[in-house]
């Protein structure tokens, strides 16, 4: 797989149609598999748009349970996550108190001994990046476009 920076880039505005699918605040390993089932059960208990497929829920999924899981190692607490759909796409924003550490891939990681590294994410997503907020934190995003047919652009 190539490797996919992830860039100082400004979470994308959320727009007017927006609404939250919902928000977690994982502490622990097992608070991200909950977050995870979480937010499956609010896709496919009504909250998945009628464009989106059962890949682009799975590619969700995935994403969140990278991001989140790359926080609550490696991030400094509190780790916030939350979820939100837009007209054409789900937004996924993590925060943590690691201002001062941007999202990292590790060319050495080998995901069949656990995790799927941000380079997955990075190319599951329509656009990725990370931005430092005022309180010292940043917040690391992925937009995922639940209405694209073909592999996902690389910005």
């Amino acid at each position: 797989m190539t490797r996919l920076e992830w860039v100082l880039r400004a979470v994308p505005p959320h727009g007017p149609q927006a609404h939250l699918l919902g928000h977690w605040n994982p502490t622990r390993p097992a608070d991200i598999t909950a977050g995870r089932r979480g937010l499956s059960a609010a896709v496919h208990d009504g909250a998945r748009p009628p464009a989106a497929t059962e890949d682009a829920v799975e590619r969700l999924l995935l994403a969140f349970e990278e991001l989140v899981s790359n926080a609550v190692r490696h991030g400094q607490s509190p780790v916030r996550a939350r979820v939100t759909a837009t007209g054409h796409s789900w937004l996924l924003e993590v925060t943590d108190q690691a201002g001062s550490r941007p999202p990292t891939t590790d060319d050495e990681r080998d995901p069949a001994l656990g995790g799927l590294g941000l380079d997955l994410v990075a190319s599951l997503s329509g656009a990725h990046g990370w931005e430092p907020l005022d309180d010292g934190g940043k917040v690391v995003w992925a937009r995922l476009d639940y209405t694209r047919t073909q592999a996902p652009s690389r910005r």
